[in-house]
């Protein structure tokens, strides 16, 4: 992915989880003002915090406004599945998994909720989806930084895999015959959420 997070929200987020930040860069007219509550979060950690014209700032090619403030970040850590599962043994884990979603503000929205309905991770495969880059970080609202990212390798394999271990498997769909509210969510749980256009594969 390209090593930046990007707007007010999703920097903030960064510093809350301790995320590893090498240094951030603030438009120079907003240091004391619009921007303080980062610059101090950002030094009281210990972490870099550059004045930067905004003209300089508006040349990175980052997809999304930066809104004042860019940091530049380690790639994203991805869990493990057995890790996340062994650290939510004693809960009812709901697995959000994404099956070929391509668009990168789809792929921060799901993300961004799966975090406000209390997922325990989202699963998303290393091919044939959405990259996680600036625009899922930003999209994602900071949710990124606060919920755990798996990397999967087939789709296929890993459904068949989580049936295995006791889940239930439920597909997304725009005339589903039921809505996610009348859905037992009291057993372990993968909701998969396909393409844009082709759905499920």
């Amino acid at each position: 992915m390209d090593n930046y997070i990007v707007g007010r929200n999703a920097v903030k987020e960064a510093l809350k989880s301790g995320r590893s930040i090498q240094r951030i860069m603030v438009s120079e007219d907003k240091v004391k003002t619009g921007l303080a509550d980062i610059v101090g979060l950002a030094k009281s950690q210990g972490i870099e915090v550059r004045p930067t014209p905004i003209k300089q700032m508006n040349k990175y090619d980052l997809e999304v406004p930066h809104q004042g403030v860019i940091a530049l970040v380690s790639a994203v850590q991805f869990k493990e599945l057995g890790e996340v599962l062994q650290e939510t043994k004693h809960e009812v884990p709901l697995l959000i998994l994404t099956d070929g979603v391509e668009d990168p503000h789809n792929m921060g929205a799901i993300i961004r909720t799966a975090e406000c309905v209390g997922a325990t991770a989202v699963l998303i495969p290393k091919r044939h989806n959405a990259p996680i880059n600036a625009t899922v970080a930003k999209t994602s609202a900071g949710a990124i930084e606060q919920i755990p990212l798996v990397q999967v390798g087939n789709v296929a394999q890993t459904i068949k895999q989580l049936q295995k271990q006791g889940f239930w498997v439920m597909g997304a769909h725009m005339e589903g015959d039921r809505t996610l509210y009348e859905a037992d969510m009291t057993i372990s749980t993968v909701i998969v959420i396909g393409n844009e256009g082709k759905g499920i594969s």
